[in-house]
This record gives C-alpha cells, structure tokens and sequence, in this order.
C-alpha cells in the first residue's frame, strides 16, 4: 500500500523479500528542487521496532547524498535498548539497475546511536549526471533492505540489483502460465511419423513411444544447437581481448573494497566473457581456463563482498574501542570528581560542627539574656508600683510642706519681734 508524505511528493513501499529480509521502496518525487537540508521517510516496522530512513538530499556537511537506518521510536524504548540490523542501501540507476549504487552494513543501534549508515554514499555530481538514471524525470528511487537475524549476511550489491520486485512478479507470471500449458498438453499421447522403410506403404503410420521420440528430439535439437552457435559465435579482436586485460588489470589493481563500493562488476563480467571467448593465434585457452575465466566474476564479487564485511567488522570494534574509550575516561573523571565531592563534604561537615558549637554558645546567651531581661522586668515592675505609691505621698507631703512654708514665716516674724524687743531694751540699760 502506498502512502503519500506529507511534506514531500514521494511514495513508499514496503514488501517481504524472505521470511527474515524486508525490501522498503522509496520514490522521492521533484528531488532536485528538494529545499529541506535532511528528509525522513514514512515509519516502518521490521522485527517489531519502528524505522525510518534519512536522508541529506544536498549531502550532510559533504558533496555526496547522505543515508542512513534510524530508529524512529527510540526516545520512547527502555532505558538499555539495543537492537542489530543488517542494512542494505541502494540509489536505483533506472537505466540500469545493475549498475546502482549500493551499499552493506550493520550496526547495533542503541540510545547513543540511534541512526547509522553513509555520510559519502553517492557524489551529488553523479547523482544529478542526465547520463545515468538516478534521477529520471527528477524521481530518486531508494531502497533499503533490514534483517535483525546475525546469522543471516547475505545481503550485497548483487542482491540488491536482482532483487526487483516488479521482475521478480513478472518471471512467476510467466512460471505459472508455463506450468498450465504443461497441464493442458498430453504428454502420453503416441506421435505419428512416416517411417523411413520401403515395404510399408506411404499411408502407413507407425506409433512411437515418448521416450523414444524425446530422445531423438534431444539429439536433434542439441545437434542444430551447436551447428547455431558455430556460425553465430562472436569473434572477439585482439584489441577487444586487450581492452577487457586492461579493465580486469584496472580492478584488480584496486582494493577488494573500493571494487565493492564502485559497482563495477557488469563491466568485468564482459571483460571476463570476451577474454573467454578469445581465441589468438598463438595462444589458445583450454576449457578449464575459459571456465575459471567466466567464474571468476562471481569470485571477485564473493571477495569483494568478503573484504567489505571484514572492513565493517574492524570499524565496528574501533567503533566500539572509541565508546570505551569514551567511557572510560567519563568513569574517570567522574571518579576524579567523586573523590572531590567527598572531600568537600567533609569541608562542609566540619562548618557544620563550628556552626553548631557556635548555635549552642548563642543559645546559652540567649537563655542568659532572656532570665537577665526576665529580671530587669521584675525590677522595673516593683520600682513603678513604687514610683505610683510615692506619687500619693508627695501629694500629702506638697500640702504639709505648703502649711510648714507659712508656719515658718510666722516664726521668723514672731522671731524678728522677739529680737527687736530685746534691742529695745538692749538700748535702755
């Protein structure tokens, strides 16, 4: 079933190649008139997780289209999750899917890496070449292959090329109709040949068994074959047979690895073809060695292939050898700051304890100063109710002083006649 994205025009399908290896098409429609910098697929599930693919349309950071396998629900896994998919990527020449590109890997996905695949998948300069088919009328076609079984590792860019769905269908239509008009065609039925003998008339008919007319129809048959391919055999030139050498020479002098990542193998598997099919004359190749010649194709891919998968498997150790790496110098800087911490715990406990003795002296002196101040209140309570009682005193004390004020005038008045009388007399004597 197709389904249309809603922020690009491309569609994407999904089908089960084998029991463990799903097979997602996605035809990414207007590419070059992509604007978004990265562009996820629709969300699929193999093996009970959710994928995606990703993509950098303009390359991410680099001059090549960018792909990769990412883990579409991984922020909502289990803390721990891991899971391992053995991918296969393919931008789809759509003159020649032989040719496409492809490439392998594997990876177990986990919260740290959640996506994996290729910065440098495809040069942008040949994706967008009118000359190949990557683009035809500006529609990419990508696929990606996921199997999560590790004891499964036969994905590979020729099973990518021949695995093409709509061929695959049309070659079992075409089994099917063989097989019903095998059904409808009797196969115990005598045929009827005139016989080659004189004494039997030319209206005679004899009946051949089928396993004597098989017979004969194979020899004759395999004897018109051969005679056919005699005179129709391709005749290679010298220089032919030196063009293919130079092709196969060319290979060979690359790494097995770099001849998997060029898809080069349509090429030598002619090249392959022609020197088999050479004969020079001073030099003539025996049946073994035209035989191992049209093998070897299948044998440089199969080492191709073999080199290519030992490559991902040292750089996933160093993949795994820079995590620990990682790893271990965060446990030792956390070990670092750990021992650091506790050291100002204990720098922090001992203030705690001097600010402790120093709560425990103000709270003696704030018992001190509470019974101090208790005390003073008393004090003052009695020296006012005093202060009150002295107040009606000096009331009584203000009247009596007023009347002895007049008393003592009169004293002293009484006084000053007493001493005058005495003057008077004084005088007199």
């Amino acid at each position: 079933m197709f389904k249309i994205l809603s922020a690009v025009d491309s569609k994407f399908q999904c089908m089960d190649i084998d029991v463990k290896i799903k097979k997602f098409t996605w035809r990414i429609q207007n590419f070059s008139s992509l604007e978004v910098k990265k562009l996820y697929s629709e969300v699929f599930t193999v093996d009970g997780y959710k994928w995606r693919v990703l993509i950098f349309p303009k390359g991410n950071n680099v001059d090549h289209l960018s792909i990769y396998l990412d883990v579409a629900d991984s922020a909502t896994l289990p803390y721990g999750w891991t899971k391992y998919a053995q991918v296969g990527l393919g931008v789809i020449d759509q003159f020649d899917r032989e040719t496409s590109s492809t490439k392998v890997t594997h990876h177990c996905f986990n919260a740290r890496q959640v996506d994996w695949g290729f910065t440098s998948f495809l040069r942008l300069t040949e994706l967008h070449d009118p000359k190949r088919g990557y683009l035809l009328n500006d529609a990419c076609l990508v696929e990606v292959y996921v199997c999560t079984d590790k004891t499964l590792d036969f994905i590979s860019h020729e099973f990518i090329v021949k695995t093409d769905w709509d061929e695959l269908k049309a070659k079992e239509a075409d089994c099917v109709k063989a097989v019903i008009d095998n059904q409808k065609t009797p196969t115990t039925k005598p045929v009827e040949i005139t016989p080659p003998s004189p004494t039997q008339s030319s209206s005679q008919t004899v009946a051949i068994e089928p396993e004597e007319s098989a017979e004969e129809d194979m020899n004759t048959f395999f004897t018109s074959l051969e005679s056919e391919l005699s005179s129709s055999r391709i005749v290679y030139s010298k220089e032919e047979a030196k063009e293919a050498l130079a092709k196969i020479n060319e290979a060979l002098n690359t790494t097995p690895v770099n001849l998997n990542d060029s898809g080069k193998f349509s090429p030598l598997k002619q090249a392959f073809m022609i020197l088999a099919s050479f004969d020079g004359s001073s030099t003539t190749l025996t049946i073994d060695q035209k035989n191992e010649l049209l093998g070897l194709d299948e044998r440089l891919k199969e080492l191709a292939n073999r080199a290519a998968k030992a490559v991902q498997d040292k750089d996933q150790l160093t993949a795994k050898e820079s995590i620990k790496r990682t790893m271990t110098c965060n446990l030792e800087s956390s070990l670092i700051r750990y021992k650091e911490v506790e050291t100002e715990v204990k720098q922090v406990d001992q203030i705690l304890a001097a600010l402790r003795e120093e709560v425990e002296e103000a709270q003696k002196r704030k018992e001190k100063m509470l019974a101090e101040r208790k005390g003073i209140y008393r004090s003052c309570k009695e020296m006012k109710m005093e202060l009150d009682a002295l107040g009606k005193e000096l009331a009584e004390c203000e009247a009596t002083a007023k009347v002895g004020e007049e008393e003592e005038k009169s004293v002293e008045a009484e006084w000053g006649r007493i001493k005058d009388f005495i003057s008077s007399i004084e005088a007199k004597i």
